[in-house]
C-alpha cells in the first residue's frame, strides 16, 4: 500500500487517528461545542486571551537567542542554518511561526531543504491545517517510522518522511502528534465566545438607556423627541447639578439598571480568561487580568521567573532544543537558549547577589561583566580571596597563616620566638 493509501482510509470516527492539526476542523467549520459555538484553532484567535497568550509564548521564546554548544562544554560554535534558516523569514519570524502553529494546532513542521550533498540548508513552514501524520514499519530510509502527507495549495499531495519534515510536536498521548491546546480548550473558548456575543447583543440591544419618560397620553414622534430634548437640557451638563427638573403632561423619569444576572454574566468572563490561560500555563498578569495580582513587585517577578521556569522553558522550549539538537546538528552540538536574562533577579537583588559571589572568590569581574553583557576588562579575571576567613577553633595568632594571608600593609604575624616577646 502506498503512504496515500495509509491516510485515504481515515475519517473522523476513526479513532486511530492522533489528535493532530489536519484539515477536517476547517472543513467542518471547526468543533461546534455545548455553548453552540463553532472553535477552530483559526476563530480561537478572535479570544483576547488566546491571543495574548499565543502571542506571548510565540514571541518571547522567538526572541531568545538559540546557540550551539560542543558538547559537554561551553563552548560556542557557528551555526549559519539556525541564524540565517530562510531565504526570506528572519530567525525570529520563522521559530515565532513555528511556536504560533504549536500555540495553536499542538504541533510545527518544517521542512527540511538540502543542498546538493544532502546538508540542510534552510527551514521552510508547513502549515499544519494541511498536514496528516501517520507512521510505518522504521527501515533504514525511515528510522523513526513516521511518515506525512502534505497537501499544498493547489491540491497537490507530497508524502514525507522525518528526513525531509522537522516535526516539533507539543504535548500527546499517542507518540505521534501533539494534541491541539485549542481542541482541547474548546468548550472553555465556546464559553468565552458565547458571552462575548451575548454581551454585545446585551449592549446594543438598549440595555445600557440611563432611563424611561413616561406619559399618562400617546404621544406623536415630534411630540416625544421634543420632550427627550427638553429633558436633555434640563438635566445635562454641570452647571445643572442638584437642578431642578420640571415636567408637564403627566411625564414620570424611571431610571434603568442592568439586571443582576446579566452583570454576573460579565463577570464570569473573567473566569473564562483565567480558564483558558491554564491550557497555556500562563499566569493571569501575563494576560493583562490585574485586578487579583499583588502591586508587590517581587512577587510578579517570581510569579514571572516561575513561568519561565515550570512552564515556558520546559513546555515549549525544552522540545525544540532536543528536536534541533536530534536532527539539525552533529552528533557533538547541542543547542540551547539562552534563558539567564528571563530569569535574573531586580538590579538590588543581582547586585547583592554579585557582591557575595565576589567576595567569597567564586566570581571575577569579568565573569560578572558577562552575566550583564558588558565586554571584559583588563585584568579583570583575578579572582579575590578573603583575608579574614580561618578554620573554626584556630588561634588569633594563626589566622594570618591560616586563612590565606595577611591584609595588604598590614604587619606580619610574630611566631615563636620572633619579636619582643619572644624568649
Amino acid at each position: 500500500m502506498s503512504l496515500f493509501g495509509l491516510f485515504e482510509t481515515r475519517s473522523l470516527n476513526n479513532p486511530a487517528i492522533p489528535l493532530t492539526s489536519a484539515a477536517l476542523l476547517d472543513v467542518l467549520g471547526g468543533t461546534r461545542v455545548d455553548s453552540g459555538m463553532l472553535v477552530s484553532e483559526k476563530s480561537s484567535l478572535s479570544m483576547a486571551v488566546v491571543y495574548r497568550c499565543t502571542s506571548l509564548i510565540s514571541s518571547v521564546a522567538a526572541a531568545l537567542p538559540l546557540r550551539t554548544y560542543r558538547s559537554g562544554t561551553k563552548d560556542l560554535v557557528p551555526s549559519y542554518l539556525l541564524d540565517n534558516p530562510h531565504p526570506d523569514y528572519t530567525s525570529y519570524e520563522l521559530w515565532r511561526l513555528s511556536y504560533v502553529h504549536r500555540c495553536l494546532w499542538g504541533n510545527s513542521y518544517l521542512q527540511k531543504k538540502r543542498d546538493s550533498v544532502g546538508r540542510v540548508q534552510s527551514l521552510w513552514p508547513m502549515s499544519p491545517d494541511r498536514m496528516a501524520v501517520g507512521k510505518v514499519a522504521p527501515s533504514d530510509a525511515n528510522p523513526s517510522g513516521k511518515v506525512f502527507q502534505y497537501t499544498d495549495e493547489n491540491g497537490h499531495r507530497t508524502a514525507l518522511t522525518s528526513r525531509e519534515v522537522l516535526h516539533i510536536p507539543g504535548m500527546g498521548y499517542d507518540g505521534i502528534c501533539g494534541v491541539s491546546p485549542v481542541r482541547m480548550a474548546a468548550q472553555a473558548i465556546g464559553i468565552g465566545q458565547a458571552a462575548e456575543a451575548y454581551s454585545a447583543k446585551l449592549f446594543g440591544s438598549g440595555n445600557l438607556l440611563s432611563g424611561i419618560l413616561q406619559t399618562e397620553q400617546r404621544i406623536n414622534q415630534v411630540d416625544a423627541e421634543r420632550l427627550q430634548a427638553r429633558w436633555r437640557s434640563m438635566v445635562g451638563g454641570l452647571s445643572r447639578a442638584h437642578d431642578v427638573a420640571v415636567l408637564d403632561s403627566g411625564a414620570k423619569f424611571q431610571s434603568l439598571t442592568m439586571p443582576a444576572t446579566d452583570a454576573e454574566m460579565l463577570k464570569s468572563r473573567e473566569f473564562q480568561v483565567t480558564e483558558i490561560a491554564r491550557f497555556y500555563g500562563v499566569p493571569p498578569f501575563l494576560t493583562q487580568e490585574q485586578h487579583r495580582a499583588t502591586s508587590w513587585g517581587t512577587g510578579l517577578e517570581q510569579q514571572a521567573i516561575g513561568w519561565v521556569k515550570f512552564d515556558l522553558h520546559a513546555q515549549w522550549l525544552a522540545p525544540t532544543e532536543q528536536r534541533i539538537s536530534k536532527e539539525l546538528t552533529l552528533t557533538n552540538v547541542d543547542v540551547k537558549y539562552d534563558i539567564d536574562r528571563l530569569m535574573r533577579g531586580d538590579s538590588v537583588a543581582r547586585s547583592q547577589f554579585y557582591n557575595v559571589m565576589r567576595q567569597t572568590g567564586a566570581f571575577s569581574a569579568n565573569d560578572i561583566r558577562d552575566m550583564e553583557n558588558l565586554p571584559p576588562v583588563e585584568g579583570g579575571d583575578t579572582r579575590l580571596q578573603p583575608l579574614n576567613m580561618a578554620p573554626l577553633g584556630t588561634p588569633p595568632a594563626q589566622m594570618g597563616t591560616t586563612g590565606g594571608g595577611n591584609q595588604a600593609g598590614g604587619p606580619a604575624d610574630n611566631g615563636p620566638g620572633d619579636g619582643d616577646g619572644g624568649n
